[in-house]
């Protein structure tokens, strides 16, 4: 982008790492931060796109020219967040604030989005508990937006929701659902109120095939290391499983979700065609 075509900045280029700002989105990789300024960093171009396609709008950007203006939909984001605060940064600032091996020139902060007035919504909940893996969080996460039979995903003694890891496994998923942080069973388990509640299981429960995706329902995704916890275990009314006739003990928690959570779709989805 010829320098006379860039959009106006809010400053100067920062060139420092302590600067006040850098300091600023750099204490974002904190879970206390996050919650105390109700602000989550989201980092990449096509992050940062998905974001501002849902509405959402940034409190303070950081743009590192050199690096975005190499590519034709980097400099089409600088135009996209010309409305916005932005600061331009050094490619050695860059490195310093992003959490990956190859930055890509784009930090944004925007406010952590606000859960709708109902608590609960959607033919399916997703209910997290205990899942401490960045990635498998985040990928949940992005599977329930692609199924499209979630609205909701609560977080129960899990890993922070708004982690940067689990941001960028969750690929703007934070953006198009509710999520639920720090929940817990005594107020999930009115807001459910009469809908099945399916834990996932390595063995013993309803084959997943077997199941009727049709009604609205919850499902329990455990961690892999420890499973999901005895209040968990205690508010389940059904456990679901995924039969293998392989050698594999199990699988890990983001793909048995994925997979729960796409039969759903499936089975809802041939409903509606049936319907019709």
């Amino acid at each position: 982008m010829p320098i006379s075509n860039r959009p106006r900045y809010a400053g100067s280029t920062i060139t420092s790492p302590g600067n006040e700002r850098i300091r600023f989105v750099r204490s974002l990789f904190r879970t206390s931060t996050r919650r105390k300024e109700g602000v989550f960093l989201v980092e990449g171009v096509r992050l940062v796109e998905d974001a501002l396609k849902s509405g959402a709008a940034p409190t303070l950007v950081l743009v590192c020219l050199e690096q975005l203006e190499r590519t034709p939909r980097g400099a089409e984001l600088l135009t996209l967040l010309s409305p916005f605060p932005c600061w331009p940064v050094t490619e050695a600032v860059a490195k310093v604030l992003s959490d990956t091996e190859t930055p890509q020139g784009v930090f944004a902060v925007f406010p952590i989005p606000k859960p709708t007035a109902r608590p609960i919504a959607g033919p399916v909940v997703l209910i997290l508990d205990r899942v401490r893996d960045p990635g498998n969080a985040g990928t949940l996460l992005r599977s329930a937006d692609a199924s499209g039979v979630v609205r909701t995903v609560a977080f129960v003694d899990s890993v922070d929701a708004y982690s940067p890891k689990v941001v960028r496994a969750a690929m703007g998923a934070h953006f198009r659902l509710d999520v639920l942080e720090d929940a817990h069973w005594s107020e999930l388990l009115p807001a459910l109120a009469d809908r099945p509640r399916w834990l996932a299981a390595a063995h013993g429960g309803t084959p997943y095939d077997r199941v009727d995706w049709a009604r609205d329902c919850a499902v329990i995704v455990g961690g892999e290391a420890e499973g999901a916890g005895p209040e968990a275990t205690t508010a389940a009314s059904e456990t679901v499983t995924i039969p293998m006739t392989g050698p594999a003990e199990s699988l890990n928690a983001a793909m048995a979700g994925t997979i729960l959570l796409f039969d759903a779709a499936r089975v809802r989805r041939n409903r509606s065609g049936s319907e019709k």
